[in-house]
């Protein structure tokens, strides 16, 4: 698929697996409106997020754990009016499924009200149950290892996750068992390029990485990040595309077209 035209046919998780296998890069990114999801479908952009990450970009909070179910569906919805072909994604918010029916529930209106093909969650083994039950009752399920906002406090910060070699080899496990679970997608976050390369080769299932070098499947960044309007200090993985370009559409447009030629992840946004 050419980097500089739309998206002809709908992503679906049997054509992001086909992309996986041909070894074409799968270009992520989020949104979290209808004028900027317009904008990524024009662009070529396979897979849209809408992230809980609305908490710190949108809302200004200081973590992702203020946002709710209600947020979440509101901003989904949204994003939602705004694509025609690309694959919609929406995160489960802290502590939206807590239990495997809470998870069901809440997944279910993303998908029936929000228009969401896909949910991502966080979290290793221990969602194990919640994936296998998402998967039973036809829910499309991202699973999401590593830096995982969500876990801030338990982990004290935003750290890069998977350096020692016993938290490695459990990433791997954990990935495994996801997606033997049922999960259809993997995000890492902020993990050591080798162990992401690794996770990739082992997995049927795509890789995206965020942090993780560019032997991932594909990648996705925070639109925010990409265009320099964040609040704060934009993380080392990511890339000010507005630097070189002539407008918001030529930043995004150029951001597919670096994913895609394998011209990003660079050396510098990497971790070791």
């Amino acid at each position: 698929m050419s980097s500089q035209t739309n998206t002809k046919h709908k992503v679906t998780v049997r054509r992001l697996a086909e992309m996986k296998q041909a070894k074409e890069k799968i270009v992520c990114l989020t949104a979290y409106d209808a004028s900027f999801a317009q904008v990524l479908e024009k662009t070529g952009v396979d897979v849209v997020l809408v992230g809980d990450s609305l908490g710190m970009v949108i809302q200004g909070e200081e973590t992702t754990l203020p946002v709710s179910v209600e947020d979440m569906l509101y901003h989904t919805r949204c994003v939602a009016k705004g694509l025609k072909n690309a694959l919609l994604v929406t995160d489960m918010p802290f502590l939206s499924f807590t239990s495997e029916e809470e998870a069901v529930l809440n997944a279910g209106l993303f998908m029936k009200q929000g228009g969401a093909h896909m949910v991502k969650l966080e979290g290793g083994i221990d969602q194990i149950d919640t994936v296998t039950a998402l998967n039973k009752n036809g829910i499309p399920v991202c699973a999401h290892l590593g830096l995982q906002p969500q876990y801030v406090h338990k982990i004290g910060g935003y750290r890069v996750q998977g350096r020692e070699a016993d938290a490695a080899q459990k990433m791997l496990d954990d990935a495994l068992a996801l997606q033997n679970a049922g999960a259809d997608l993997m995000l890492l976050e902020c993990v050591p390029a080798s162990l992401a390369s690794k996770i990739t080769e082992a997995l049927d299932i795509p890789v995206i990485g965020i942090g993780a070098g560019a032997d991932c499947d594909g990648q996705i960044l925070v639109l925010y990040d990409i265009l320099d309007i964040s609040l704060g200090i934009r993380p080392k993985f990511s890339k000010n595309f507005m630097a070189s370009a002539s407008g918001i559409e030529d930043a995004i447009q150029q951001y597919v077209t670096a994913v895609k030629n394998l011209d990003f992840p660079a050396v510098e946004h990497v971790f070791s």
